[in-house]
């Protein structure tokens, strides 16, 4: 904590170790969702790619951190975040089928080791020292800014639908603290590269809590963006007959209880153009939404 604060910087300093707290939180929240592919011994058809770009991020941040230098707060939140994704991504190899697999594989050593070390040699042999920070922090931006199609999707769809529940408040509220806290941190430090992005990400996050007051529906349970579609039929079933004993026992409430599962904004973009998809046919399939 002591290299986290700095006397030169004191309110960067409490920023930064603000954002590495919150950070620390999103960082862990799809730990329920590896939680039940340990218990199934089985992936359930649940995507890779968020992970495998998450673990690309950190490792942008890291080394624009290390380049820049004096950018403690950046390194232990990403350094951490590394480690939690190699973690998922680990485990995902180690229960998912072999074609998924092979997928997993094949786009961690395209992102992850191949433009990542071609970023890295660009960097070091090719970018004079005095252009590194600004050309790194181009690429970190330019990708963060990327991410932002996720949320803005989920807000099309909550319109679309007249529906909050695939937009957890939790998560929004969460991500609208930790894009506060980085805003801070990068304004104190005057590092445009971090303060940018999360500036969108604070009128985003503002814009789904505003959403989720508009469209929630009282009396349900707190539903999330799946992070697989395959077997959302499956899912719809068990809703329906966890409901169906409810009626039977003359239960007083209509929704089954269903336990929210916080995810981060990558496994949201991974995953939810194929929910648009099934949300926009004619004669859209059973369920939406995975219950965890």
């Amino acid at each position: 904590m002591a290299a986290l604060f700095s006397m030169v910087h004191p309110w960067a300093s409490v920023f930064g170790i603000l954002g590495n707290i919150i950070s620390f939180l999103v960082f862990l929240a799809p730990m329920p969702t590896f939680l039940r592919v340990y218990r199934k011994k089985s992936t359930e058809g649940f995507s890779s790619v968020p992970y495998v770009v998450a673990l690309f991020s950190c490792a942008l941040w890291i080394l624009y951190g290390l380049v820049k230098t004096n950018s403690s707060p950046l390194l232990t939140i990403n350094a951490f975040g590394c480690v939690v994704e190699s973690a998922y991504i680990l485990m995902y190899l180690i229960y998912a089928p072999k074609a998924a697999r092979l997928r997993t594989l094949a786009s961690f050593l395209l992102l992850n080791v191949a433009a990542f070390s071609l970023i890295v040699a660009v960097t070091v042999f090719l970018v004079p020292q005095p252009n590194r920070v600004k050309v790194l922090g181009s690429v970190c931006l330019a990708f963060s800014m990327a991410v932002f199609v996720a949320p803005l999707s989920v807000i099309f769809v909550v319109i679309k639908t007249k529906s909050a529940e695939y937009m957890p408040f939790s998560l929004s509220f969460f991500l609208t603290l930790s894009a506060v806290a980085w805003f801070f941190y990068g304004l104190f430090t005057k590092d445009i590269y971090v303060t940018l992005p999360n500036v969108g990400g604070f009128f985003f996050g503002i814009a789904q809590m505003t959403l989720y007051f508009c469209y929630r529906k009282p009396g349900t349970s707190a539903l999330v963006l799946p992070t697989s579609i395959d077997d959302a039929a499956d899912t719809a079933a068990a809703a329906e007959e966890a409901a169906d004993q409810a009626v039977a026992e003359a239960s007083a409430s209509s929704h089954p209880a269903v336990a929210m599962l916080t995810v981060s904004t990558l496994p949201v973009l991974a995953e939810l153009q194929k929910m648009e998809l099934e949300i926009g046919t004619p004669t859209p399939r059973r369920g939406y939404i995975k219950a965890f």
